[in-house]
This record gives C-alpha cells, sequence and structure tokens, in this order.
C-alpha cells in the first residue's frame, strides 16, 4: 500500500460531466475507503480535530472504517455533525482538518472528507438514522432558517429532548444547501434531502413558507410559548459592484442564477421556470459560488469566463472546484476587472468593458492589492453577465425585531461563543452574523447556539 499518497477517487470525465448536471466526484466504495483509513496513523494528539469546526472525533471514526464498523462510524460522526454527507462533499478539507494531518507532513494527508462522506452515503444506503432522544424535555424552542447553520442548531437540540420546530421563509427545506450549491456538487434529493430526513427524524418540526417579520416576528414566536429563538437566516442579499449598465436584462446576481437552477430546477427542460442562460457569460468573482455559477452557465451551453481582479494564488476558491472548472473549459480572465456593461438598444447586455490589473502592495488582508494596469481597456463579447461578489443578510429579521442589535454591515452582534444576542432568550449564528462564509462554519455557530440556548434554558 502507498501510505504516502491517498487512494484516488473516481470522476466523470470532464468531456462528459461538462453537459450534464449529474454528480463529478463518485466518492469511495468499501475496498477504498478501508484502504484509505489504514493510512491514518490514529495520532494521539490528533491535529486534524482541532482543525474541524465541529469536532468531529476524526481518529476514532476511521479507527471504526479500519475495522469496517461502518455503523459505529457514522454513530461518532453522528455525535458532533448533522450534516455528514454534505460535509464531505463541500467542506474546504484541505484548510481545515486534512490541512492539520500529520500525514501530510511527508506526503499526502488522509482524505478525510471522501472519508465522511462514505460513511454518511454508506448509512444513508442501509437506513440508518441519528439517535434520537429517549424522552423530551418539555422545552420549545423556534429555529429561523433551515440552511447549515439552523439544521445544526436544530439537530443538536432535538438530540437533548428539546421540541424544535424550523422556520423556513422559502418552499423547500435547506437554504444554501437547496438554493445555492449546483447538483453536480451536491445532489438534493439523493444527499440534500436525506440530510434534512435525518434531522426531522430526530423530532425537529419543519415549517415552509415561513417569512419571519412579515409572516410572524419574533416577539409573537416567544409570546407563542417558545422559550428561545435561534437566528440563522444566512446572507441572502447580494452585492453588486456599482459600475455602470448593472441594471440591463441579462445581469444577474449569482444567488439568482443558481436559485432559479437548483431550487426552480431551470436546468430541466421539462420544467416551467426557465432561465435565460446566455450565450457568452461573464462570471465576476473569483470564490466558491463563482466556480458554481460559471459551472453551471457552462451546462447550460455557454462559452463561460471567470473575470476576476487578483491573480490564480490569490482565487478564494477552493483548489478543487478550480481545477473542475478548468477541466470543465472554462475560461479564466485573471488580473481583469469590469468597468462597464454595455447595453444594446433593446436593453439588454451586449459586451463588458474591463481593464487589465496588477498586483500591487499588500492591503489590509494581507493580500497584495490590484491596481490599473495604465492603457489596458478592452472589451469582453459577452450576452450575460454573473454578479458573484458576496453577500450580506437581509435586514427583515433585525428591522422587525425589537432591541436586537446588529454591525454596520447589518449581521446581527451576536457571542460567538455561545450565539447570545441583545435580545434575552434569542442566539444567532452563521452567515446572518458573519456575512457569507462557509457551510462548516455555519454548521459551528449553530452548534454554539444550541449549547448557548440549552445552558440559558437550564440556568433559567
Amino acid at each position: 500500500m502507498d501510505v504516502l499518497h491517498k487512494v484516488p477517487v473516481r470522476e466523470q470525465d470532464p468531456k462528459v460531466r461538462a453537459h450534464n448536471f449529474e454528480e463529478v466526484c463518485y466518492g469511495y466504495n468499501e475496498e477504498e475507503a478501508v484502504e484509505e483509513a489504514q493510512r491514518c496513523l490514529n495520532c494521539k494528539n490528533a491535529r486534524c480535530m482541532m482543525g474541524c469546526p465541529v469536532a468531529i472525533n476524526i481518529p476514532a471514526f476511521i479507527s471504526k472504517i479500519k475495522e469496517r464498523d461502518f455503523e459505529g462510524a457514522f454513530n461518532i460522526i453522528s455525535e458532533s455533525s448533522s450534516l455528514p454527507a454534505v460535509c464531505g462533499r463541500v467542506c474546504p478539507q484541505e484548510s481545515q482538518c486534512e490541512g492539520k494531518c500529520v500525514r501530510g507532513i511527508k506526503g499526502e494527508p488522509v482524505a478525510i472528507g471522501k472519508l465522511e462522506r462514505f460513511v454518511a452515503d454508506w448509512a444513508r444506503e442501509n437506513g440508518i438514522v441519528p439517535k434520537k432522544a429517549e424522552k423530551l424535555n418539555g422545552h420549545k424552542v423556534a429555529v429561523i432558517g433551515s440552511g447549515p447553520a439552523g439544521l445544526s442548531c436544530a439537530g443538536d437540540l432535538a438530540k437533548l429532548g428539546y421540541s424544535v420546530t424550523i422556520f423556513e421563509a422559502l418552499h423547500e427545506p435547506g437554504g444554501v444547501l437547496t438554493y445555492g450549491i449546483p447538483e453536480f456538487r451536491l445532489p438534493k434529493s439523493a444527499v440534500v434531502q436525506k440530510e434534512i430526513n435525518n434531522v426531522k427524524s430526530l423530532g425537529v418540526e419543519i415549517v415552509c413558507n415561513a417569512i419571519i417579520g412579515k409572516s410572524i416576528t419574533i416577539d409573537e414566536l416567544m409570546e407563542d410559548g417558545y422559550e428561545a429563538v435561534f437566528i440563522g437566516s444566512g446572507a441572502g442579499l447580494p452585492k453588486f459592484m456599482g459600475i455602470p449598465g448593472e441594471q440591463a436584462n441579462g445581469v444577474y446576481s449569482a444567488n439568482e442564477y443558481l436559485t432559479r437552477s437548483n431550487l426552480m430546477k431551470a436546468f430541466k427542460e421539462d420544467y416551467a421556470t426557465p432561465i435565460a442562460a446566455g450565450k457568452k457569460v461573464a462570471v465576476v468573482g473569483g470564490g466558491n459560488v463563482a466556480m458554481d455559477a460559471a459551472r453551471t452557465a457552462l451546462r447550460l451551453g455557454a462559452e463561460v469566463y471567470i473575470v476576476y481582479r487578483r491573480g490564480e494564488e490569490e482565487l478564494p476558491a477552493r483548489v478543487e472546484e478550480v481545477h473542475h472548472a478548468k477541466e470543465e473549459g472554462v475560461i479564466f480572465k485573471l488580473l481583469t476587472n469590469p468597468t462597464e456593461i454595455l447595453v444594446d438598444d433593446k436593453g439588454w447586455v451586449a459586451g463588458m468593458k474591463c481593464v487589465e490589473m496588477e498586483l500591487g502592495e499588500p492591503d489590509e488582508s494581507g493580500r497584495r492589492r490590484p491596481v490599473v494596469k495604465p492603457n489596458s481597456e478592452f472589451t469582453l463579447d459577452v450576452d450575460t453577465v454573473i454578479m458573484s461578489l458576496g453577500t450580506s443578510p437581509n435586514p427583515l429579521i433585525s428591522s422587525t425585531t425589537e432591541g436586537l442589535e446588529t454591525s454596520k454591515w447589518k449581521c446581527i452582534i451576536a457571542s460567538e461563543e455561545n450565539g447570545q444576542t441583545s435580545k434575552e432568550g434569542v442566539f444567532a449564528g452563521g452567515d446572518a452574523v458573519t456575512g457569507a462564509a462557509t457551510v462548516i462554519l455555519a454548521m459551528e455557530a449553530g452548534r454554539a447556539g444550541a449549547k448557548g440556548i440549552h445552558e440559558y434554558l437550564q440556568n433559567k
């Protein structure tokens, strides 16, 4: 056995997958998972656990894989994570658990994410679900938002015996897992819905089409007998550049573009919710969401450019996502910044003016600041522009809740340790507090909120 290198993961051929929405990565089978698990050194002071935001006992679950006790591995993971099949697919393991793996010092780290995915998929295929509380404790908690923060908070509270109801604004639960991440990275019915069902199997109720601040307020929830509320409503308000032409037909936020495709199934010909996909598409931005939008547009038949003002080393997207995008044929226009979207006489996008950039001195984030290269303006021939510049929280909840403090960015102010906000009995976490971040960090915040609510109600 080659202990220095990961067991390779089977994937769809790039030329084939660029034209379908089926999952790119096939994951490990049993033999591959056991072989990869054998590479784990089972460190006593496991650095990998220090890199896991939800503190999964990684050496313990991998030891169970070595023993072929896959159900035991699932039970260990479920103590810390409500969404293992999701995390195994979309977590940035390279900068977290795998980034700290001792095996990675002289070779490749153990493929912790792929092993977590294998365990979760095996459990789903074999009808194994998380263990629920033996009895309820008589306390009611409301959770706002059914994304990763809300599901994690609800799952942890349900395991402690709380009666938990999740209120979701959309007609389907899952938050960003459902509307944001494409099918080819995170299958909806096979993975996301099954993970949500696992949370529901713990006793959690999910109420959809409930817009907090419109349908009902937080104060009204508490009057209805909910003793604590967790806000995990995410950050769904897209940002734009403010350049001329942004109001043209054919300019989307990545949020809208992905929601139309993922939630409203615009990629399926038999669905009555089409999207004007475009023939030549520019995606402005360099994060994971930008890669998702670009790879979606590619599958809808477009020639696609990623337009990003810094270089490849500064791309915030996962290395795996950039690699997959390049394999599939996405064209990267790096060190490039849009200055204007051209509009034809019918109001549609007719191209995008850009300037070339070069990297100057580091800014406050430590990254070299991009500056305009003199006399470098050019026009990119595109008919669709997708802005993927990040998102901020919708202020609806904070503006309708008396006593709830927010920052100048409209993010709810909450304790990082336990999620407590300025309003008694109200906790918050995830993108609603931090602004747009990763799935796993939202889950970490959901777990912290559950811990905070448990302590609050026990003391109360």
